[in-house]
C-alpha cells in the first residue's frame, strides 16, 4: 500500500513497477475511473476501442470457453452430509429470542 507525502507524491510498489516496466523519471498520467483512478504510464497507449461486434465476439468466446471449463468440472449432484446449521437458523443467529 502507498502512502501520500505531504507533497501528494505517491511511492508506486518496487512490484508494481518492475511489472509494468516504470523507471525513475517516466511519467504517468492520472484517469479518473468511476470511483477510483486508473495510473497509465505516459506514451503508452491504453487498451485500444473495440467496436461493439469485437467486443460481443469476445465475449461469445469467452462464454463458450467457460461452457466448456464447466462441462468438465464435478459438481456433487446434492449436498453431502448435513452442514450442521438450517436456513431457519441463518435468519434467526444473532437476534433476541
Amino acid at each position: 500500500m502507498a502512502k501520500v507525502t505531504s507533497k501528494l507524491q505517491v511511492t508506486i510498489p518496487k512490484r508494481i513497477a518492475e511489472r509494468y516496466a516504470i523507471a525513475p523519471g517516466d511519467n504517468l498520467e492520472f484517469v479518473a475511473a468511476g470511483d477510483g483512478i486508473r495510473i497509465v504510464p505516459a506514451g503508452k497507449s491504453g487498451p485500444a476501442k473495440l467496436s461493439v461486434a469485437e467486443r460481443s465476439r469476445l465475449f461469445r468466446d469467452a462464454s463458450g470457453r467457460q461452457r466448456a471449463r464447466e462441462k468438465t468440472m464435478k459438481l456433487p449432484s446434492r449436498p453431502s452430509g448435513s452442514r450442521g446449521w438450517t436456513r431457519e437458523e441463518l435468519y434467526a443467529r444473532g437476534k433476541p429470542r
